[in-house]
């Protein structure tokens, strides 16, 4: 995909993966919509950066838990932008419960995590579906090894990744042939998700092939593979984890 021009949604683009992503995106010639659901003044730190390369970028305050929101932030950006091409469902969130500790897990805590990384994510694919196919566009949800191995910060998260790697197959057939909708997942990756639990990040890494833990920009990369080219690939999840998953 040539990609000068395009127009690219990513949602919970503050920080992290989703700021590294709306960078790369950028530095393309592709106009950003930077998406927070909290995190306003890093929102617009990620929104400078962007419009450093010379593109425009809108940023929009939504929680992708609500349909709502996102439809009128998909409208948002039709009408700002008069096109969608990209995009990517990076939103998420996960409450770190020891995964024997049962009781811990609150019914708040599955509705909370179903809600952004399922129903969130395919909230948006469903606003987006329709400007996407006119424009032969893409998706790439970002997702995790959680949901491939039953691991991760909680029960719930995991299954939550889980959910998302089956609606990313899903919505692959349901979408073609104008858009292939694709995932990548992560292992442990080394964002804000990880600030008080470095030692973890330390031993984990110690256990992949690479030796090392994953940054924004590793998942970014893979991110933007999926988008430049990849043609003939659609309905699937790169795992993005220095090897641990081997």
């Amino acid at each position: 995909m040539e990609l000068k021009g395009k127009v690219a949604l990513v949602t919970g683009s503050a920080t992290g993966i989703g700021r590294a992503i709306a960078i790369n995106l950028a530095k393309q010639g592709v106009h950003v919509i930077v998406n927070y659901s909290r995190s306003k003044k890093e929102a617009e730190e990620t929104a400078s950066l962007v419009r450093s390369y010379g593109v425009n970028c809108l940023v929009y305050q939504a929680t992708v838990a609500s349909d709502e929101q996102v439809r009128a932030m998909v409208d948002a950006t039709i009408k700002k932008f008069e096109r969608l091409d990209i995009l990517i469902n990076n939103a998420g969130t996960t409450t770190f419960i020891p995964h024997d500790d049962l009781e811990g897990l609150k019914e708040e805590h599955w509705d909370t995590v179903m809600d952004v990384n399922v129903k969130g994510l395919f909230f948006t694919c469903r606003a987006a579906a329709e400007e996407l196919k006119k424009n032969k566009g893409c998706i790439v949800n970002v997702t995790s090894v959680a949901g491939l191995t039953g691991g991760g910060s909680s029960i719930a998260y995991s299954a939550s990744k889980a959910a998302a790697v089956s609606v990313t197959k899903s919505l692959a057939r349901v979408f073609a042939p104008e858009v292939r909708v694709n995932g990548v997942a992560p292992g442990v990756v080394m964002t804000r998700w990880m600030d008080g639990h470095e030692q973890f990040a330390k031993k984990h890494s110690k256990r992949t092939p690479l030796g090392r833990p994953a940054y924004p920009e590793d998942v970014s990369e893979v991110v933007m593979s999926l988008i430049t080219g990849a043609s003939f690939v659609t309905g699937q999840t790169v795992v993005v984890d220095g090897g641990n998953l081997i």
